[in-house]
This record gives C-alpha cells, sequence and structure tokens, in this order.
C-alpha cells in the first residue's frame, strides 16, 4: 500500500481583488479528523493569532496510532505577517515549513522581503538557498486560506493571487464550483466548494485535485476538505472549533 500523506488542513488560496465580506474572527483555532479511504488516519489543526502589530497563523498534523506504526507523521507550519499593511492577514513575513512524514523529513523557510519584491528560501536540511523575485503581492499558500474564506465568492467564478509555493513563484487560480449543503459537526449547512488549481508540498501531498467545502455565511468555516492521493484520498472534517 502506498500512502502519500501530506498533513495539514488544506491547500488554502485566495484572491487580493475583492473587498472582505465580513470581519475576521481572531483568536481561532480549528481542529479536524483526517480519514484516509474512510479510515481515521490522523489529527490536525490550524490557529490564528495576533500580537502587537504580527499575525501568526501555525497548522499542525499529526498520525495517529495505527498510522504511526508503520508511517508516522508530525507536521508543522507556520506563517508571520505585518497586519498593519495589506489586506487580511496582512504582509507576507516569514515561513516555515517543518515535516516529518515516514523516513522523509523537511524543513524550509522563506523570508520575505516585499519591499524589494524579493523572497530568500532556504532548504534547512539539504542546505540549499534561492532568492525568488516575487511581485509585491506575494503571499505564501497558508496565508491566503484566510483572503479566500473573507472574499464574495460567486459559483462559476475564479480568483487568482500570486503565492510562493516552496522556491516557486506562480499565479494560481480559484475556482468557485458550487453550493452544497452537507453534514458538519456543526450540524447541516449550507458550504461553497472551491478548488484551488494547485498542490502543495505537505499539505495532502498527492495528485492535485482539492476540494474545500466552506461554510456560505460571513465566518467562511472550513468544515471539509478531501484530495486525492496516491491511493485513494484523504478528508479532513472539522471536529471542534477552539474558542
Amino acid at each position: 500500500m502506498v500512502l502519500k500523506y501530506g498533513v495539514l488542513i488544506v491547500i488554502a488560496l485566495a484572491a487580493f481583488a475583492a473587498q472582505a465580506v465580513a470581519a475576521p474572527k481572531i483568536p481561532e483555532k480549528l481542529v479536524y479528523e483526517l480519514s484516509w479511504t474512510g479510515i481515521p488516519v490522523g489529527t490536525a489543526s490550524q490557529e490564528i493569532t495576533e500580537s502587537g502589530n504580527m499575525r501568526r497563523i501555525v497548522s499542525l498534523a499529526r498520525s495517529n496510532d495505527w498510522l504511526s506504526t508503520f508511517f508516522p507523521v508530525e507536521d508543522r507550519i507556520e506563517s508571520s505577517y505585518d497586519r498593519t499593511l495589506a489586506p487580511f492577514p496582512g504582509l507576507a513575513r516569514h515561513y516555515r515549513l517543518r515535516t516529518r512524514e515516514g523516513s522523509r523529513l523537511r524543513d524550509r523557510e522563506i523570508l520575505f522581503e516585499q519591499e524589494r519584491k524579493i523572497a530568500h528560501y532556504r532548504d534547512n536540511i539539504k542546505g540549499r538557498k534561492a532568492d525568488v523575485p516575487i511581485p509585491a503581492d506575494t503571499i505564501d499558500v497558508y496565508g491566503s486560506f484566510y483572503y479566500i474564506r473573507y472574499l464574495p465568492l460567486e459559483v462559476g467564478k475564479s480568483s487568482r493571487i500570486n503565492i510562493l509555493d516552496s522556491k516557486k513563484q506562480r499565479r494560481v487560480e480559484v475556482r468557485v464550483l458550487r453550493k452544497e449543503r452537507i453534514k458538519t459537526v456543526l450540524g447541516e449547512v449550507d458550504t461553497i466548494v472551491i478548488q484551488p488549481m494547485v498542490a502543495s508540498e505537505g499539505v495532502f501531498e498527492g495528485k492535485g485535485t482539492v476540494h474545500i467545502w466552506l461554510t456560505d455565511d460571513d465566518r467562511r468555516i472550513p468544515v471539509r476538505a478531501r484530495t486525492r492521493v496516491a491511493v485513494g484520498s484523504v478528508t479532513a472534517n472539522l471536529v471542534e472549533i477552539v474558542p
């Protein structure tokens, strides 16, 4: 059995071009159960906090005892933003990915120099470095998760954003596919289903077809995410919102 199990909650992408539909709630922590083809395999969380002029996003994922016996997973991704500049959550300043997935270890980070339109990428395990030219509005994939939640979303329309994914700068499309009513930990809710048109390491790593269900209300809570992987699919279902 091959299980290409990337780990956080979702690939999160969005656009700068529209006004927010509601004020974001901070702090906020969302907790998810991860399953592979219906089998529970772990838990994940995503939390945003702020202190002074900075906002911090921390995404965690860990395999359960069953999966850990043959494929231990322990991932942590952190993003920092200057909250006084740019649309919510702010201006990207720093990003770090540290993952353990089976025997594979990764430790990569990005320092954004937005004023100079350049980002400094570093692989802390392999010792590789790269300076990547970026547009002024570039953001990492985890911060963009929050942009998409607070933008007007219309079925059949797409948004685009400049993303720095590892050391690759790309302009990514996010499609708004449909509205759907589903059962969740919040009860039956109306949702908006979106599809980011990119796959990213450390986040449901696999075939690249990711669907995300956001509640169709002011909070736009991501209640479900699903993607195909090498064998089957991985699903994240919301199980708790920590006050």
